[in-house]
């Protein structure tokens, strides 16, 4: 699974992530924690942020980009993460895109926790009222006036990706009021959707891929045969061009024989013979005759 969780401060997406991360076997990739991370190891873009972080600047995009891709290829990640932290804005998410599309990642989903501000101030107020009636520290970032400035960050910011996210047919919104357990289910149910979605789609590719190599060979043999086919035009135009040669002398036509032309010859030596042999017949007849 590689997800990224969405929410306003106080949403709950810390508390969520850490029951994903059980479930699935999945790391959690905080910004702030592999900044320390790079920095600590002073790897090359570790050792660009530990400048800046130092001076108390922001650290650039790219940077952050780096070091999320330096995460992305250690061993650990290779089952699936959740992003925490990041990204928070809209160039943050196309450049996010643009890392995964390199590295042939998949992003599985966006879960935006949808809360209700008011209802997340009352929540601090009662928690804040609760520490100091026990007694106990409340930290600084974690009041209602710090919270109201986290909120107002969030919408300018942040609440931008839902729609970025949307249009990519990405986001998968939760209602992140109610309990812990509720929001966890209903996590979860989503996930197990889309799981049986992929695998139904891998299935048909499983079964496609057989059917493939099956239509290959026969498409070899019909290339194979038709040189043979193309020899029968060759064939065909040669007995056609034989059929178009005059007759020849005696050649059979059905079951007649073509006659021969006489020659000038043959004419005379016809016509002598009958002339003879009407002269004979004269005699005979002048000799009858003159017997009678």
């Amino acid at each position: 699974m590689r997800l990224i969780l969405l929410g306003p401060p106080g949403a709950g997406k810390g508390t969520q992530a850490q029951r994903l991360i059980h479930r699935h076997g999945i790391v959690q990739l905080s910004t702030g924690e592999m900044l320390r991370a790079a920095v600590a190891a002073q790897t090359p873009v570790g050792i660009k942020a530990q400048g800046i972080m130092a001076s108390g600047g922001l650290v650039p995009d790219e940077i952050v980009i780096g070091i999320i891709s330096d995460r992305l290829d250690q061993p650990d990640a290779a089952k699936g993460f959740i992003l925490d932290g990041f990204p928070r804005t809209v160039p943050q998410a196309a450049a996010l895109d643009e890392l995964l599309k390199k590295k042939h990642i998949k992003l599985d989903a966006v879960i935006e926790l949808r809360v209700n501000e008011s209802a997340l101030l009352q929540r601090v107020e009662t928690r804040v009222a609760e520490m100091r009636a026990r007694g106990e520290e409340v930290r600084i970032d974690d009041t209602p006036e710090v919270l109201t400035k986290r909120l107002a960050s969030y919408r300018s910011l942040t609440e931008p990706l839902i729609h970025y996210y949307s249009e990519r047919r990405k986001l998968l919104t939760v209602d992140g009021m109610m309990t812990i357990e509720h929001v966890t289910r209903e996590i979860n149910r989503i996930l197990g959707a889309i799981g049986a979605v992929e695998a139904k789609a891998a299935l048909k590719v499983a079964k496609a891929k057989p059917a493939a190599k099956a239509a290959k060979p026969a498409v070899r043999k019909a290339s194979k045969s038709a040189p043979r086919s193309a020899a029968a035009p060759k064939k065909a135009a040669k007995a056609s061009g034989k059929a178009g040669k005059p007759v020849s002398k005696g050649t059979k036509i059905g079951t007649k024989t073509a006659a021969k032309k006489p020659s000038r010859k043959q004419v005379a030596g016809s016509r002598t013979r009958s002339a003879l042999k009407a002269g004979k017949t004269a005699k005979k007849v002048t000799k009858k005759r003159a017997k009678a």
